[in-house]
């Protein structure tokens, strides 16, 4: 059917309400009406922060609503296993590159139907560096003639900040944005954004991030408190000083140089503990170690973070090599030991490690491993584990950090993996308060209130239930030490009257409480057994329940229209994939001004952020497909470029038969062949001199060494090959191949149930000219200022380009990142036709 043929008529707009409290609750709406005299299905599918429960979820197809109801997990798997018996997709819910989660649903309407969709979740937004960042996303697939966004802000210390960010040019989201205040009150403020963009770039994706600083130089221990009239009263606690010294520290970076850092990791990793040491203050004291089936002490005890010290650190940091297997039990004992053997009074400790795999050298035994370190630390300073890539063990570094008062953070391997790394020092930099105690006389079911650290520009919450409804007022007790002297903070607040109390913000403050106790009991269970494990457990389902939160251990069932059909929501692990592949096509995007009827009814406090726009997704009458997979007309290749966060691609239409890489001088050659209308390569072949062949497909492998030849099948057990120069690794859907000083990967993927090749070079030789589609390590770009069309400048040549995204199948994981899209002439400084071969 002619896409010119489809009328949609949609209801878009984003409007978002935010208070001191942080708790943002959204509401995603979209209408569609099927102007055509016959059926068609249209998909809703939007993106939303992983940190966000949903929590409600409803169709209204002709007057008639089908809710969505949040189950336990068993219950729901029963609904979702009777819907896959009989052919349909399920599966709402899957993690999206490092933030997001996508939701999506479908459903057929009637000719000459409407259906509305409304989705909501809800989240508490993170104090960062002292800043709340609230994200929005929107995915615009066809020029918009109008695209609105109202985003009202309120706090009630005050909002002494704010910064819109988004992928529109800065020019252009300057003159996009309006802001007004409109209070009467100096404590509260309201901002006003208005967005309307022409003719926006199709397929293009919209991030719009919100940064906004409370005026908390005022108010540094916030307390807000709410009596409901029909049971028991909640508050929240915000504790966030900053008028206190900051406390030196002593801290020991435990680094991972196995063999599997190589390459680009190792790089990045350099770098980003050089502008990490450069952050170090002066009277800080610090460590390094590096290990792989060893473990290296740059020096055996800690030092001044003096100039001399630094620079001898920084030539240390500039030598580190992979190699080796990876010893993390002997490495972080040895960081334990450093930091005990040189105690400091009044300082504070911290000990981060950062390693890309599993332990695979010295004590493999992870929960022997764990147990060592636990005893070592003995709860007297945190452990902060950081996971490189989607190859690392992250359960195990989660539960390692937790049992030693820390947190554990994914590294993304992508271009800015080095400001990752320095991204999360700064969160740890400057601590100033240790051994933090919350007391509430007269508050009971109190989520966390013990914390061993709290750093400048952060935030501790703690909220809870008060036992007696008639008290006139709460007092809160903060007990810490600051540089080895304990420090009190104390406050009391004046209740109010339930009466004065507004039915939503009632609901507002119960149901935070209930997400944070949520949030925490389920962090607990990676630490608990036996009964209190079964406990807790029943305890995050009983709310999960009553709250309608979709967590991990609930599901959300929706029963369509269509003869009953099932499908069921539920929510992702953190590095976990989802079942299906990337999104389908999408075909229409529209908004219009009109305003919803909630729109009407919302209230000043608390916050809540309202974000109504539509993602259709206009299909053929199929009930048994849930994504679909676009025909694919070219191939897209990344090329990161040092110094910039967002790599370049380009595009290579298929199908083709490609020189990959070449190096004349070693006799080495890597050739692939794709077919029409898929993804990646179905072969690629790989010479080296004139005896070693090594022919890899989607389903086999053939390698000709003079005159032996050896079969392998992808899926066998590990199988290694090693001879004169070259040395050949089979892993499940990987292979690793060296030849003379050039080393790949070839990874098998497998999406829509299609198999195909896609190659990574992980050892690029030192000078040494390759060519190839592969063969331009080296690039760089400058961003054009001022120009009306994103331009870039490279090789002194002004290039077009629009910011696009690919998934990086050279990785197993396939995350999507944005690039720069260029043509290919202007990378390669050639055509097309000079990279094809005849035959492979």
């Amino acid at each position: 059917m002619d896409r010119a043929a489809l009328r949609l008529i949609l209801l878009g707009v984003f409007l978002i309400s935010a208070s001191s409290g942080a708790y943002a609750t959204t509401v995603i709406t979209s209408r569609v009406a099927n102007t055509l005299n016959e059926s068609q299905e249209i998909q809703f599918e939007v993106k939303i922060p992983k940190n966000a429960f949903i929590s409600k979820f409803r169709m209204v197809i002709e007057g008639k609503t089908y809710d969505g109801v949040v189950k336990e997990k068993e219950e729901a798997q029963q609904q979702y296993s009777q819907a896959v018996s009989r052919g349909q997709s399920a599966g709402l819910v899957k993690s999206v590159g490092r933030t997001l989660e996508d939701f999506k649903t479908s459903v057929t309407v009637a000719a000459f139907s409407k259906v509305t969709f409304e989705l909501t979740y809800e989240e508490l937004l993170k104090r960062r560096l002292g800043k709340y960042e609230l994200l929005i996303n929107a995915q615009l697939v066809q020029p918009v003639a109008d695209f609105k966004m109202d985003v009202h802000i309120q706090e009630k210390p005050g909002i002494s900040f704010l910064e819109v960010k988004g992928d529109l040019s800065t020019g252009d989201l300057a003159n996009a944005i309006k802001t007004t205040r409109a209070d009467k009150d100096k404590s509260w403020y309201f901002f006003f954004f208005f967005c309307a963009m022409q003719k926006v770039n199709p397929n293009g994706e919209i991030m719009v991030l919100f940064f906004f600083f409370c005026a908390m130089q005022k108010v540094q221990n916030v307390l807000i408190f709410l009596f409901s009239q029909v049971s028991n009263g909640y508050f929240v606690h915000y504790f966030a000083p900053s008028d206190v010294p900051h406390i030196s520290k002593n801290v020991v970076f435990i680094i991972d140089r196995s063999g599997s850092m190589s390459g680009r990791k190792i790089e990045q990793t350099r770098l980003a503990l050089l502008r990490i040491l450069s952050d170090l203050d002066e009277d800080d004291h610090f460590g390094l170690i590096t290990f792989d089936s060893e473990v290296n002490l740059w020096k055996r005890e800690l030092l001044k973070a003096t100039e001399a010290n630094l620079k001898n650190a920084k030539s240390f940091v500039n030598e580190i090599t992979d190699r080796g297997a990876t010893d993390i039990n002997a490495a972080v004992l040895a960081g334990v030991d450093m930091i005990n053997r040189h105690p400091r009074e009044g300082a504070a400790s911290i000990l981060i490690l950062l390693t890309d795999g599993d332990p695979t050298s010295g004590l493999t035994n992870i929960e022997k491993i764990m147990a060592n370190v636990k005893k070592a630390i003995g709860t007297k300073f945190p452990l902060y584990c950081l996971g490189f890539g989607y190859d690392v063990n992250f359960d195990f570094l989660t539960k390692m950090s937790l049992e030693n008062v820390g947190v554990a953070r994914r590294i993304y391997e992508d271009s800015d993996a080095d400001l990752q790394l320095q991204s999360f020092y700064e969160e740890v930099a400057v601590p100033l308060l240790t051994d933090i105690q919350l007391k509430y006389p007269g508050g009971t079911n109190l989520t966390k209130t013990s914390f061993s650290l709290y750093f400048n520009g952060s935030e501790i919450v703690v909220s809870g239930q008060i036992t007696d409804n008639s008290v006139e007022s709460f007092t809160t007790e903060v007990i810490a030490v600051s540089k080895g002297s304990n420090v009190t903070y104390q406050d009391t607040t004046m209740t109010k009257d339930p009466s004065d109390v507004p039915p939503e913000n009632e609901d507002f403050m119960q149901r935070l409480w209930a997400y944070l106790t949520v949030k925490q009991l389920l962090e607990r269970q990676v630490l608990l057994k036996g009964q209190e494990k079964e406990d807790e457990k029943k305890e995050a389902l009983k709310l999960s329940m009553k709250y309608q939160f979709v967590t991990p251990l609930t599901s959300m069932v929706v029963t369509k229209p269509q003869e009953g059909d099932v499908e069921v929501a539920n929510k992702p692990k953190e590095g976990e994939r989802g079942e299906r592949g990337e999104r389908g096509d999408v075909y229409l995007d529209y908004f219009d001004s009109a305003l919803p009827s909630f729109y009407q009814k919302l209230p000043l406090y608390p916050p809540y952020t309202l974000l109504s726009f539509l993602h259709a997704h206009i299909l053929r009458n199929n009930h048994d497909i849930l994504i679909l997979s676009p025909k694919v007309h070219s191939n897209r290749f990344l090329l990161p470029v040092v110094g910039q966060s967002k790599p370049l691609c380009f595009d290579v239409p298929v199908p083709h038969k490609l020189r990959l890489l070449q190096d004349s001088a070693s006799e080495f050659s890597m050739n692939g062949e794709s077919l029409s209308e898929q993804n990646g390569f179905h072969q690629i072949a790989i010479h080296y001199k004139t005896n070693y062949h090594l022919i890899i497909s989607t389903k086999s492998i053939s390698y000709r060494n003079g005159q032996d030849n050896v079969e392998i099948l992808w899926g066998q057990e590990l199988s290694q090959h090693n001879t004169d120069g070259v040395s050949l690794v089979v892993l499940e859907n990987e292979m690793n191949v060296t030849m003379g000083n050039i080393g790949v990967v070839i990874i098998s993927h497998k999406k829509d149930g299609v198999m195909f090749l896609w190659p990574a070079i992980w050892k690029y030789p030192k000078d040494v000219n390759l060519t190839g589609v592969l063969g331009k390590p080296d690039i760089s770009y400058v961003k054009t200022k001022g120009s009306q069309t994103p331009t870039l400048k490279m090789k002194d040549k002004e290039v077009k380009t629009s910011l696009e995204t690919v998934s990086d199948y050279r990785l197993h994981s396939t995350p999507i990142q944005e690039c720069w899209l260029v043509p290919f002439q202007a990378v390669m400084e050639a055509e097309i036709s000079d990279f094809t071969v005849t035959q492979l």
